[in-house]
């Protein structure tokens, strides 16, 4: 993206799966030149995340999983072997012209190679160098490998998400996405930005770059948000409620007729005008409910009186009258119906790239960021693997064609 808000930024993402991918993504949405490094003959394990894959011209599986195309697009993709001594040093001429280099390896990994970032200040000062572990640099766990539902687990979500032990099914259960990976791929990009905004405006001596340590574990814990706030003021810890929400209430998933509808009545006000449009205003001043604190605490007695005359509603009838009331409300969307959601369609949030494996252009969620001044209006999708090594290392390296034939012969690329 030629006039995007980070346009003239050259990231280096040595990251793989999702966490660090997804925070370089964000990066190259804003108009980043990002580089992603893969092993050659492999690349990111993402890449194997399947099926379900991205189908060629001839409709057969290529190595595209959809899992990789969702953190990946608007990068170049290169090979390198950082394992040989000539891989380390392409890092290092290429660290020497980035900005920001972000990595997810193990602790202490890159240090055997000469890649982390006490190394690397010493041929570029000014590079951001961002880590993305699972526990950090410090303290007792920082040697752990991990993944999204250890994080999930251990920071506390899965403590607070699911029914109740009381209801049946009920116990801590993970989101579907990969919560973890995904936000703590955020916090990296707004980091990134930070330190990027610190270097370059005068805040830092010398117009130094600076380290960034990020955990998957810390970043999950502070996800907890309103959650943990509860636990660190009252000392009570948070319990699962299902769909049931933490403000006004009814605040839940109740079942019409025909389908499942979630329902928010956040203040008195709306509260009042749910139960006029249910045809039962006096429930608004019932001694049990007409507060909300009243109500949370009557919250299953509050349940068994709306089940009953919610359920008698068709569920498109009773939004249309719930919208007119100014009382939230939704359906329950599969991903078929959301894409379909003519406000969906309206705020352009699927986005199509041409892919070079197949004549179907490859859809995309968009990012959901709407900027006035320098909006994200294109993308490009996903590289395959090592697409853009030749020209990456020529153009930015200055490497003759025979220099990266060698290159490539010795399987360094």
């Amino acid at each position: 993206m030629k006039n995007g808000a980070l346009s003239g930024i050259r990231v280096l993402d040595l990251s793989r799966i999702l966490a660090g991918p997804w925070g370089a993504q964000m990066l190259a949405d804003l108009g980043a030149d990002v580089i992603k490094v893969e092993r050659p003959g492999k690349g990111d394990d993402s890449r194997q995340f399947g099926p379900p894959f991205l189908k060629d011209r001839n409709g057969n599986d290529t190595r595209e999983s959809t899992f990789f195309i969702s953190a990946n697009r608007g990068k170049k993709s290169i090979t390198c072997d950082i394992a040989t001594s000539e891989g380390q040093a392409l890092i290092r001429s290429l660290a020497a012209k980035c900005d920001v280099l972000l990595e997810n390896y193990k602790v202490g990994d890159l240090k055997r190679y000469g890649l982390d970032y006490e190394s690397l200040k010493t041929v570029n000062p000014r590079l951001v160098y961002c880590s993305i572990t699972g526990f950090g640099q410090t303290g007792p766990y920082s040697p752990r490998p991990g993944y999204d539902s250890i994080f999930q687990a251990m920071g506390g979500l899965m403590s607070i998400t699911g029914n109740g032990d009381d209801v049946p099914g009920g116990g801590p259960m993970k989101t579907g996405p990969s919560l973890a990976d995904i936000i703590c791929g955020q916090y990296a990009a707004s980091a990134i930005v930070a330190a990027l905004y610190r270097r370059d405006a005068g805040g830092a001596p010398g117009g130094e770059g600076q380290y960034i340590d990020l955990s998957l574990l810390d970043s999950m814990i502070a996800a907890t948000s309103h959650y943990a706030s509860q636990y660190l003021v009252s000392g009570e810890i948070p319990i699962r409620r299902g769909t049931e929400g933490n403000g006004g209430m009814p605040s839940r998933m109740f079942r019409c007729a025909d389908r499942d509808i979630m329902i928010v009545a956040g203040n008195n006000e709306q509260y009042a005008r749910l139960c006029q449009v249910l045809g039962r205003p006096e429930l608004a001043t019932d001694s049990r409910f007409c507060e909300i604190a009243l109500r949370v605490r009557n919250r299953r007695a509050l349940g068994e009186v709306f089940e009953p005359l919610i359920a008698q509603w068709q569920s498109n009838e009773l939004l249309v009258a719930l919208d007119a009331a100014g009382v939230p409300a939704g359906p329950i969307n599969n991903l078929q119906e959301v894409f379909a959601d003519p406000h969906v369609q309206a705020r352009g949030m699927c986005v199509e790239a041409s892919h070079p494996l197949s004549d179907d252009a490859v859809k995309m969620v968009a990012n959901p960021v709407k900027m006035s001044g320098t909006p994200i209006d294109s993308y490009t999708a996903p590289p395959t693997l090592g697409q853009h090594t030749d020209s990456v290392l020529s153009e930015l390296l200055e490497m003759s064609p025979a220099d990266i034939h060698a290159l490539r012969e010795r399987k360094i690329i």
